[in-house]
Protein backbone atom coordinates (compact mmCIF):
# COMPACT_ATOMS: atom_id res chain seq x y z
CA UNK A 1 0.00 0.00 0.00
CA UNK A 2 1.18 3.45 -0.93
CA UNK A 3 2.19 5.94 2.12
CA UNK A 4 -0.53 8.30 0.71
CA UNK A 5 -2.74 5.59 0.93
CA UNK A 6 -2.27 4.64 4.55
CA UNK A 7 -1.79 8.10 5.44
CA UNK A 8 -5.33 8.27 3.46
CA UNK A 9 -6.82 5.76 5.88
CA UNK A 10 -5.29 6.74 8.85
CA UNK A 11 -7.18 10.15 8.39
CA UNK A 12 -10.28 8.12 7.28
CA UNK A 13 -10.33 6.01 10.63
CA UNK A 14 -9.39 8.31 12.92
CA UNK A 15 -12.13 11.10 12.02
CA UNK A 16 -15.07 8.33 12.00
CA UNK A 17 -14.13 7.04 15.04
CA UNK A 18 -13.52 10.60 16.50
CA UNK A 19 -16.54 11.40 15.62
CA UNK A 20 -18.39 8.21 16.74
CA UNK A 21 -16.99 8.82 20.13
CA UNK A 22 -18.21 12.23 19.88
CA UNK A 23 -21.96 11.25 19.32
CA UNK A 24 -22.19 8.35 22.22
CA UNK A 25 -19.85 9.43 23.99
CA UNK A 26 -19.22 12.99 24.60
CA UNK A 27 -17.03 14.11 27.46
CA UNK A 28 -16.76 11.00 29.14
CA UNK A 29 -13.80 10.22 31.24
CA UNK A 30 -12.28 7.28 29.31
CA UNK A 31 -12.41 9.22 26.18
CA UNK A 32 -10.15 12.35 27.90
CA UNK A 33 -7.97 9.41 28.86
CA UNK A 34 -7.32 8.13 25.37
CA UNK A 35 -7.05 11.73 23.72
CA UNK A 36 -4.25 12.54 26.97
CA UNK A 37 -2.42 9.66 27.05
CA UNK A 38 -2.92 7.51 23.94
CA UNK A 39 -4.39 9.15 20.85
CA UNK A 40 -2.56 12.96 21.50
CA UNK A 41 1.06 11.58 22.87
CA UNK A 42 0.81 9.74 19.26
CA UNK A 43 0.19 12.50 17.21
CA UNK A 44 2.66 14.72 19.23
CA UNK A 45 5.38 12.33 18.61
CA UNK A 46 5.36 12.68 14.81
CA UNK A 47 4.93 16.04 14.82
CA UNK A 48 7.99 16.64 17.33
CA UNK A 49 10.32 14.69 14.96
CA UNK A 50 9.41 17.17 12.21
CA UNK A 51 9.73 20.38 14.56
CA UNK A 52 13.46 19.32 15.81
CA UNK A 53 14.18 19.45 11.96
CA UNK A 54 13.98 22.84 11.54
CA UNK A 55 16.62 25.17 12.19
CA UNK A 56 19.07 22.61 10.28
CA UNK A 57 16.55 22.72 7.01
CA UNK A 58 16.55 26.11 7.12
CA UNK A 59 19.72 26.71 7.41
CA UNK A 60 21.34 24.33 5.12
CA UNK A 61 18.40 25.07 2.45
CA UNK A 62 18.49 28.98 2.27
CA UNK A 63 22.27 28.61 2.18
CA UNK A 64 23.09 26.72 -0.27
CA UNK A 65 20.24 28.17 -2.10
CA UNK A 66 22.72 31.38 -1.73
CA UNK A 67 25.81 29.26 -2.68
CA UNK A 68 24.77 27.54 -5.84
CA UNK A 69 24.23 31.15 -7.44
CA UNK A 70 27.98 30.77 -7.84
CA UNK A 71 30.31 34.11 -6.94
CA UNK A 72 26.71 36.87 -6.23
CA UNK A 73 29.43 39.76 -8.54
CA UNK A 74 29.49 37.39 -12.02
CA UNK A 75 25.83 35.71 -11.84
CA UNK A 76 24.60 38.64 -14.02
CA UNK A 77 21.20 38.76 -15.68
CA UNK A 78 20.21 35.64 -15.91
CA UNK A 79 20.72 34.70 -12.27
CA UNK A 80 18.97 38.09 -11.25
CA UNK A 81 16.36 37.77 -13.47
CA UNK A 82 15.34 34.22 -12.24
CA UNK A 83 15.57 35.54 -8.25
CA UNK A 84 13.22 38.57 -8.89
CA UNK A 85 10.55 36.54 -10.89
CA UNK A 86 10.74 33.97 -7.52
CA UNK A 87 10.00 36.76 -5.43
CA UNK A 88 7.33 38.29 -7.36
CA UNK A 89 5.29 35.51 -8.38
CA UNK A 90 5.54 33.95 -4.74
CA UNK A 91 4.77 37.29 -2.82
CA UNK A 92 1.59 37.42 -5.53
CA UNK A 93 0.38 33.80 -4.22
CA UNK A 94 1.10 34.86 -1.01
CA UNK A 95 -1.14 38.09 -0.85
CA UNK A 96 -4.04 35.86 -3.17
CA UNK A 97 -3.78 33.62 -0.06
CA UNK A 98 -3.85 35.57 2.30
CA UNK A 99 -6.55 38.01 1.07
CA UNK A 100 -8.96 34.91 0.72
CA UNK A 101 -8.61 34.04 4.17
CA UNK A 102 -9.41 37.42 5.66
CA UNK A 103 -12.54 37.34 3.59
CA UNK A 104 -13.83 33.80 3.63
CA UNK A 105 -12.82 33.27 7.51
CA UNK A 106 -13.09 30.07 7.77
CA UNK A 107 -11.43 29.58 11.05
CA UNK A 108 -14.44 31.94 12.74
CA UNK A 109 -17.22 30.80 15.06
CA UNK A 110 -16.05 28.26 17.16
CA UNK A 111 -17.53 28.38 20.21
CA UNK A 112 -15.54 29.93 23.23
CA UNK A 113 -16.07 26.79 25.19
CA UNK A 114 -14.63 24.70 22.91
CA UNK A 115 -11.69 26.82 21.74
CA UNK A 116 -10.96 26.83 25.52
CA UNK A 117 -10.70 23.07 25.26
CA UNK A 118 -8.20 23.23 22.71
CA UNK A 119 -5.79 25.55 23.91
CA UNK A 120 -6.04 23.44 27.24
CA UNK A 121 -5.49 20.23 25.65
CA UNK A 122 -2.08 22.00 23.42
CA UNK A 123 -0.99 24.27 25.89
CA UNK A 124 1.10 21.59 27.97
CA UNK A 125 2.58 20.46 24.51
CA UNK A 126 3.74 23.45 23.56
CA UNK A 127 5.80 24.60 26.54
CA UNK A 128 9.14 25.94 25.47
CA UNK A 129 8.56 25.81 21.78
CA UNK A 130 7.03 29.42 21.02
CA UNK A 131 9.86 30.98 18.60
CA UNK A 132 11.78 33.86 19.79
CA UNK A 133 12.42 37.24 18.13
CA UNK A 134 9.76 39.89 17.64
CA UNK A 135 6.21 40.08 16.16
CA UNK A 136 5.98 43.56 16.41
CA UNK A 137 6.01 45.25 12.86
CA UNK A 138 7.98 48.11 13.29
CA UNK A 139 11.66 49.72 13.10
CA UNK A 140 12.52 47.16 15.98
CA UNK A 141 11.59 44.20 13.93
CA UNK A 142 14.06 44.84 10.99
CA UNK A 143 17.40 45.92 13.89
CA UNK A 144 16.14 42.32 15.80
CA UNK A 145 16.50 40.48 12.07
CA UNK A 146 20.35 40.37 12.30
CA UNK A 147 21.12 37.99 15.29
CA UNK A 148 23.78 38.65 18.06
CA UNK A 149 24.63 35.31 18.55
CA UNK A 150 22.83 32.77 15.79
CA UNK A 151 23.28 29.68 17.87
CA UNK A 152 21.38 31.68 20.53
CA UNK A 153 18.53 32.51 17.77
CA UNK A 154 18.90 28.93 16.67
CA UNK A 155 18.09 27.87 20.21
CA UNK A 156 15.52 30.19 20.63
CA UNK A 157 13.84 29.33 17.26
CA UNK A 158 13.95 32.89 16.20
CA UNK A 159 13.54 31.99 12.56
CA UNK A 160 13.99 35.88 10.99
CA UNK A 161 17.58 35.80 12.95
CA UNK A 162 18.38 32.28 11.03
CA UNK A 163 17.30 33.31 7.94
CA UNK A 164 19.47 36.54 8.00
CA UNK A 165 21.94 34.51 9.09
CA UNK A 166 21.83 32.15 6.57
CA UNK A 167 21.46 34.55 3.69
CA UNK A 168 24.88 36.40 5.14
CA UNK A 169 26.36 32.94 5.18
CA UNK A 170 25.49 31.61 2.11
CA UNK A 171 26.86 34.86 0.29
CA UNK A 172 30.04 34.76 1.90
CA UNK A 173 30.31 31.52 0.63
CA UNK A 174 30.10 32.57 -2.79
CA UNK A 175 32.65 35.37 -2.10
CA UNK A 176 35.90 32.73 -1.32
CA UNK A 177 37.84 31.14 -3.21
CA UNK A 178 35.87 27.99 -4.99
CA UNK A 179 38.44 25.31 -3.13
CA UNK A 180 38.35 27.10 0.07
CA UNK A 181 33.97 26.94 -0.32
CA UNK A 182 33.52 23.41 -2.28
CA UNK A 183 34.18 21.47 1.19
CA UNK A 184 31.65 23.37 3.39
CA UNK A 185 29.15 22.63 0.67
CA UNK A 186 29.44 19.33 0.29
CA UNK A 187 29.41 19.40 3.87
CA UNK A 188 25.75 21.20 4.19
CA UNK A 189 24.35 19.43 1.44
CA UNK A 190 24.88 16.27 2.65
CA UNK A 191 23.43 17.40 6.30
CA UNK A 192 20.67 18.70 4.35
CA UNK A 193 19.55 15.35 2.39
CA UNK A 194 20.52 13.45 5.82
CA UNK A 195 17.31 16.04 7.26
CA UNK A 196 15.53 15.33 3.91
CA UNK A 197 15.67 11.31 5.30
CA UNK A 198 14.84 12.17 8.82
CA UNK A 199 11.55 13.96 7.61
CA UNK A 200 11.01 10.92 5.00
CA UNK A 201 11.55 8.45 8.35
CA UNK A 202 8.89 10.66 10.49
CA UNK A 203 6.48 10.58 7.02
CA UNK A 204 6.33 6.57 7.66
CA UNK A 205 4.94 7.38 11.03
CA UNK A 206 2.44 9.54 9.18
CA UNK A 207 -0.36 7.43 9.28
CA UNK A 208 -0.55 6.73 12.82
CA UNK A 209 -0.09 10.42 13.87
CA UNK A 210 -2.85 11.22 11.65
CA UNK A 211 -4.90 8.82 13.50
CA UNK A 212 -3.63 10.35 16.80
CA UNK A 213 -4.55 14.24 15.98
CA UNK A 214 -7.76 13.55 13.82
CA UNK A 215 -9.11 11.27 16.72
CA UNK A 216 -8.31 14.07 19.33
CA UNK A 217 -10.25 17.34 17.37
CA UNK A 218 -12.92 15.23 16.66
CA UNK A 219 -13.62 13.13 19.51
CA UNK A 220 -14.05 16.85 21.22
CA UNK A 221 -15.21 18.99 18.50
CA UNK A 222 -17.50 16.34 16.33
CA UNK A 223 -18.91 17.74 12.91
CA UNK A 224 -17.90 21.11 13.82
CA UNK A 225 -13.78 20.99 13.31
CA UNK A 226 -14.81 19.01 10.19
CA UNK A 227 -16.64 21.80 8.34
CA UNK A 228 -14.24 24.25 9.72
CA UNK A 229 -11.49 22.13 8.22
CA UNK A 230 -13.43 21.65 4.54
CA UNK A 231 -13.86 25.67 5.02
CA UNK A 232 -10.02 26.10 5.10
CA UNK A 233 -9.00 23.10 2.87
CA UNK A 234 -11.63 24.87 0.33
CA UNK A 235 -9.25 28.39 0.41
CA UNK A 236 -6.20 26.65 -0.09
CA UNK A 237 -7.48 25.03 -3.17
CA UNK A 238 -8.74 28.24 -4.37
CA UNK A 239 -6.82 30.76 -3.92
CA UNK A 240 -3.65 28.06 -5.82
CA UNK A 241 -6.10 27.78 -8.41
CA UNK A 242 -6.25 31.27 -8.91
CA UNK A 243 -2.92 31.55 -8.43
CA UNK A 244 -2.40 29.09 -11.34
CA UNK A 245 -5.21 29.61 -13.92
CA UNK A 246 -4.70 33.82 -13.29
CA UNK A 247 -1.27 34.91 -11.84
CA UNK A 248 1.07 32.72 -13.95
CA UNK A 249 -1.33 32.54 -16.59
CA UNK A 250 -0.80 36.73 -16.87
CA UNK A 251 2.53 36.26 -15.60
CA UNK A 252 3.32 33.52 -18.87
CA UNK A 253 1.44 35.98 -21.74
CA UNK A 254 2.94 39.16 -20.91
CA UNK A 255 6.80 38.29 -19.39
CA UNK A 256 7.05 34.87 -21.66
CA UNK A 257 5.09 36.18 -24.51
CA UNK A 258 3.67 32.60 -24.29
CA UNK A 259 -0.29 31.58 -25.05
CA UNK A 260 -0.93 30.14 -21.26
CA UNK A 261 -3.18 27.11 -23.57
CA UNK A 262 0.39 25.87 -25.03
CA UNK A 263 1.99 26.64 -21.98
CA UNK A 264 -0.47 24.41 -19.72
CA UNK A 265 -1.11 21.89 -22.81
CA UNK A 266 2.39 21.56 -22.98
CA UNK A 267 3.65 20.94 -19.38
CA UNK A 268 1.40 18.21 -18.58
CA UNK A 269 3.70 15.77 -18.01
CA UNK A 270 5.38 17.76 -15.22
CA UNK A 271 1.60 18.40 -13.52
CA UNK A 272 1.09 14.90 -13.15
CA UNK A 273 4.39 13.83 -11.99
CA UNK A 274 4.51 16.83 -9.69
CA UNK A 275 0.59 15.82 -7.82
CA UNK A 276 1.63 11.89 -7.53
CA UNK A 277 4.98 12.11 -5.82
CA UNK A 278 4.18 15.58 -3.89
CA UNK A 279 7.99 16.62 -4.41
CA UNK A 280 9.55 18.72 -6.61
CA UNK A 281 13.12 16.99 -5.90
CA UNK A 282 11.29 13.88 -7.45
CA UNK A 283 10.05 15.89 -10.39
CA UNK A 284 13.04 18.06 -11.24
CA UNK A 285 14.03 15.74 -14.01
CA UNK A 286 10.13 15.32 -15.50
CA UNK A 287 10.52 19.35 -15.86
CA UNK A 288 13.82 19.94 -16.97
CA UNK A 289 12.93 17.27 -19.79
CA UNK A 290 9.59 19.33 -20.57
CA UNK A 291 11.70 22.47 -20.72
CA UNK A 292 13.80 21.78 -22.95
CA UNK A 293 11.21 19.08 -25.32
CA UNK A 294 8.24 20.79 -25.00
CA UNK A 295 8.90 24.23 -24.81
CA UNK A 296 12.19 24.51 -26.66
CA UNK A 297 14.04 26.16 -23.88
CA UNK A 298 17.24 26.24 -24.12
CA UNK A 299 19.36 23.65 -21.69
CA UNK A 300 21.70 26.31 -20.41
CA UNK A 301 18.58 28.35 -19.13
CA UNK A 302 16.79 25.54 -17.91
CA UNK A 303 19.29 24.28 -16.79
CA UNK A 304 19.88 26.89 -14.32
CA UNK A 305 16.40 28.13 -13.60
CA UNK A 306 14.63 25.23 -12.82
CA UNK A 307 16.95 23.54 -10.52
CA UNK A 308 17.57 26.56 -8.93
CA UNK A 309 13.56 27.22 -8.84
CA UNK A 310 12.67 23.65 -7.00
CA UNK A 311 15.22 25.17 -4.18
CA UNK A 312 13.86 28.68 -3.84
CA UNK A 313 10.65 29.16 -5.81
CA UNK A 314 7.61 27.57 -4.14
CA UNK A 315 4.74 29.83 -4.72
CA UNK A 316 1.95 26.83 -3.88
CA UNK A 317 4.04 26.49 -0.60
CA UNK A 318 4.16 30.02 0.63
CA UNK A 319 0.13 30.22 -0.19
CA UNK A 320 -0.33 27.73 1.94
CA UNK A 321 1.41 28.37 5.01
CA UNK A 322 -0.25 32.00 5.23
CA UNK A 323 -3.59 30.74 4.91
CA UNK A 324 -3.04 28.19 7.31
CA UNK A 325 -1.24 30.36 9.89
CA UNK A 326 -4.26 32.97 9.78
CA UNK A 327 -6.72 29.70 10.05
CA UNK A 328 -5.18 28.81 12.89
CA UNK A 329 -5.52 32.20 14.38
CA UNK A 330 -9.00 32.59 13.79
CA UNK A 331 -9.51 29.09 15.08
CA UNK A 332 -7.85 29.53 18.37
CA UNK A 333 -9.31 32.91 18.66
CA UNK A 334 -5.48 34.41 18.33
CA UNK A 335 -6.16 38.57 17.03
CA UNK A 336 -3.81 39.08 14.20
CA UNK A 337 -2.89 42.72 13.92
CA UNK A 338 -2.12 43.90 10.35
CA UNK A 339 1.69 44.02 11.35
CA UNK A 340 1.56 40.82 12.75
CA UNK A 341 -0.13 39.60 9.07
CA UNK A 342 2.70 41.47 7.06
CA UNK A 343 5.28 39.07 9.84
CA UNK A 344 3.39 35.69 8.70
CA UNK A 345 3.37 36.63 4.96
CA UNK A 346 7.40 37.93 4.72
CA UNK A 347 7.66 34.51 6.94
CA UNK A 348 5.65 32.18 4.31
CA UNK A 349 7.78 33.86 1.31
CA UNK A 350 11.13 33.66 2.90
CA UNK A 351 10.70 30.36 4.22
CA UNK A 352 9.34 28.58 1.46
CA UNK A 353 12.80 29.24 -0.16
CA UNK A 354 13.65 26.68 2.90
CA UNK A 355 11.47 23.76 2.20
CA UNK A 356 12.47 20.47 1.91
CA UNK A 357 11.50 19.58 -1.84
CA UNK A 358 9.75 16.10 -0.28
CA UNK A 359 6.59 15.40 0.66
CA UNK A 360 5.56 16.51 4.10
CA UNK A 361 8.77 19.19 4.21
CA UNK A 362 6.87 22.37 5.04
CA UNK A 363 5.16 21.39 8.06
CA UNK A 364 8.04 22.07 10.38
CA UNK A 365 8.54 25.65 8.84
CA UNK A 366 4.89 26.07 9.04
CA UNK A 367 5.04 25.13 12.66
CA UNK A 368 7.64 28.09 13.08
CA UNK A 369 5.73 30.78 11.12
CA UNK A 370 2.73 30.04 13.81
CA UNK A 371 4.95 30.06 16.32
CA UNK A 372 6.91 33.33 15.08
CA UNK A 373 3.23 35.49 15.55
CA UNK A 374 1.86 33.87 18.38
CA UNK A 375 -0.09 30.87 17.23
CA UNK A 376 0.92 27.95 19.52
CA UNK A 377 3.25 25.91 17.03
CA UNK A 378 2.03 21.99 17.55
CA UNK A 379 -2.49 22.97 16.48
CA UNK A 380 -1.09 22.61 13.15
CA UNK A 381 -1.98 18.97 14.54
CA UNK A 382 -5.65 20.43 13.75
CA UNK A 383 -4.74 20.60 9.92
CA UNK A 384 -2.43 18.01 9.20
CA UNK A 385 -5.30 15.44 8.62
CA UNK A 386 -5.79 16.91 5.53
CA UNK A 387 -2.18 17.72 4.66
CA UNK A 388 -1.59 15.28 2.19
CA UNK A 389 -4.38 16.22 -0.50
CA UNK A 390 -2.87 19.90 0.11
CA UNK A 391 0.58 18.84 -0.44
CA UNK A 392 -0.05 17.12 -3.70
CA UNK A 393 -1.42 20.43 -4.31
CA UNK A 394 0.83 23.23 -3.87
CA UNK A 395 3.97 20.88 -5.17
CA UNK A 396 2.02 20.89 -8.04
CA UNK A 397 2.10 24.77 -7.75
CA UNK A 398 5.25 24.89 -7.33
CA UNK A 399 6.79 22.90 -10.33
CA UNK A 400 4.42 25.10 -12.31
CA UNK A 401 6.16 28.27 -10.95
CA UNK A 402 9.54 26.94 -11.87
CA UNK A 403 8.47 26.16 -15.25
CA UNK A 404 7.01 29.58 -16.02
CA UNK A 405 10.49 31.32 -14.78
CA UNK A 406 12.33 29.67 -17.15
CA UNK A 407 9.82 30.78 -19.98
CA UNK A 408 10.36 34.27 -18.74
CA UNK A 409 13.92 34.12 -18.33
CA UNK A 410 14.44 32.01 -21.85
CA UNK A 411 12.36 34.95 -23.37
CA UNK A 412 14.62 37.71 -22.20
CA UNK A 413 18.18 36.36 -22.23
CA UNK A 414 18.22 33.73 -25.29
CA UNK A 415 16.91 33.32 -28.80
CA UNK A 416 13.92 31.46 -27.73
CA UNK A 417 11.37 32.07 -29.36
CA UNK A 418 7.71 31.10 -28.31
CA UNK A 419 6.55 30.65 -32.10
CA UNK A 420 8.36 27.44 -32.36
CA UNK A 421 6.15 26.43 -28.96
CA UNK A 422 2.76 27.21 -30.55
CA UNK A 423 3.82 26.41 -33.99
CA UNK A 424 3.05 22.70 -33.06
CA UNK A 425 -0.17 23.06 -31.74
CA UNK A 426 -1.74 25.13 -33.79
CA UNK A 427 -3.37 27.66 -30.76
CA UNK A 428 -2.84 31.43 -31.96
CA UNK A 429 0.69 33.49 -30.10
CA UNK A 430 0.47 35.62 -27.38
CA UNK A 431 0.33 39.07 -28.07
Amino acid sequence: MKLYTKIFVGLLAGGLSGLAVNVWAGRATWVHWVDTNVAGPVGQIFLRLLLMTVVPLVFTSITLGVAQLGDIRKVGRVGARSLAYFLLSTVISTVIGILLVNVVRPGVGVPVEVRQQLLDAYRGQVAGLQAGGSTTFGVDLFVNIVPRNPIQAAANLDMLGIICFALVFGAALTLIPEEKARPLVRVLDAVAEAIAKIIGMAMHLAPYGVFGLIFVVTSLLGWDILRKLLAYVLVVLVGLLIHGTVSLSLLVRFLGGLNPLVFWRRISPSVVTAFTTSSSNATLPTNIAVAEQELKIPPRIAGFVLPLGSTMCHNGTALYEGVTVLFLAQLFGVNLTVGQQVIAMVLSVITAVGTAGVPGGSLPLLMVVCATVGVPPEVVGVVYGVERILDMSRTTLNVCGDLTAAVYVARTESEWDPRLVTAQTGLPQAA
